[in-house]
């Protein structure tokens, strides 16, 4: 069998979910990866009564769809963000607003109870960010010390471990979306993260091809360095449309924007190769869900997320038993 298509709800959480899951039904999907914020799910509900649990698993069931994985990314982002700016306002309950370690607190004692949700709910993944203290230095001025590093390393391990500890007690694992802006942004800051929290298995991540492509890091090459910490799979798109004038930093320009550097595309449309990865997945015996994260600005959503589902169920193919010349033998 192929493996479910799954739509992450992160962006349709405007919709609550018992209208969002018949629509995702009509345009094909399997599933949904339920974010933690709309009303698709409350973790510390979820946490706390099993009931909530039922409730949400017999919604989907009723438009024959299932949860393979949650995810609560804007809690995690603020674990190990500075918190300091205004931004991290819009992620946390108003009454922290201008409160950054009260903010923290709160996202670590959300995201131990994200865990205990995901348990409930009998899924053993759940996706998000961790935030990061040295984002901002990096670019090399002001010089950063190899202190100045080594400490945002540490801080994240410190802020972690005890939240891992809470996913390694209810079985359930902590994919990180490798994404700018968090301790992992690519290969090399991946394996250094892995190393901060000594390659607890608690800790691995969410692939999504799109946020290395636009930076040039090669998408395949990250499933190879990582077979075994390849805990959940998004497919997103992105294209590099960089003309002469912006930069791949993104010039401050709003996604969608003309000129911009580079832009997410709807499945299929972009830069992203889905054949080698799926062919890649399938030699390392990945057998989740293929999760889309549908994100292009120029496009109509209900329209993309459909052909975002139909392309990634065209792409996906399992793997084979036997090499095909094998039945001369026979």
């Amino acid at each position: 069998m192929s493996r479910p298509v799954t739509l992450f709800t992160g962006q349709w959480a405007d919709i609550p979910l018992a209208e969002l899951a018949p629509l995702a039904k009509d345009m094909g999907f399997d599933g949904l990866e339920l974010a933690c914020w709309g009303d698709h799910m409350d973790v510390d509900k979820a946490a706390k009564s099993k009931k909530y649990c039922t409730e949400k698993k017999e919604l989907l069931a009723d438009h024959g769809l299932q949860c393979h994985a949650i995810s609560h990314h804007l809690a995690g982002q603020l674990v190990c963000d500075l918190n300091n700016d205004g931004r991290s306002d819009m992620f946390a309950p108003a009454e922290l607003a201008g409160d950054p370690e009260g903010q923290r607190k709160w996202a670590v004692k959300t995201m131990k109870n994200t865990a205990k949700a995901a348990a409930n709910m009998g899924v053993k993944v759940v996706n998000g960010f961790t935030g990061s203290s040295i984002w901002h230095m990096l670019y090399s001025f002001p010089p950063a010390s190899d202190k100045m590093l080594d400490d945002g390393f540490a801080f994240f391990a410190k802020m972690w471990n005890p939240i891992l500890d809470v996913f390694d007690k209810v079985g359930v694992r902590f994919a990180l979306e490798v994404h700018p802006t968090e301790i992992a942004f690519d290969i090399v800051t991946a394996r250094r993260a892995l190393a901060a929290v000594n390659n607890r298995k608690a800790f691995g991540f969410n692939f999504d091809p799109s946020h290395l492509e636009w930076q040039g890091v090669d998408p395949v090459k990250f499933l190879k360095a990582f077979p075994d910490r390849i805990y959940h799979v998004h497919m997103k798109d992105c294209s590099v449309t960089l003309d002469g004038e912006s930069g791949i930093l993104g010039s401050h320009l709003n996604f969608g924007t003309p000129g911009r550097g580079w832009d997410f595309r709807s499945v299929g449309r972009g830069d992203v190769n889905f054949e080698d990865i799926i062919r890649t997945l399938n030699a390392q015996n990945y057998d989740g869900p293929l999760s889309v994260e549908w994100e292009d600005a120029m496009m109509d959503r209900v329209h993309g997320a459909t052909e975002s589902c139909a392309f990634t169920k065209q792409v996906d193919f399992p793997k084979s038993d036997r090499v095909f010349d094998e039945a001369f033998d026979s």
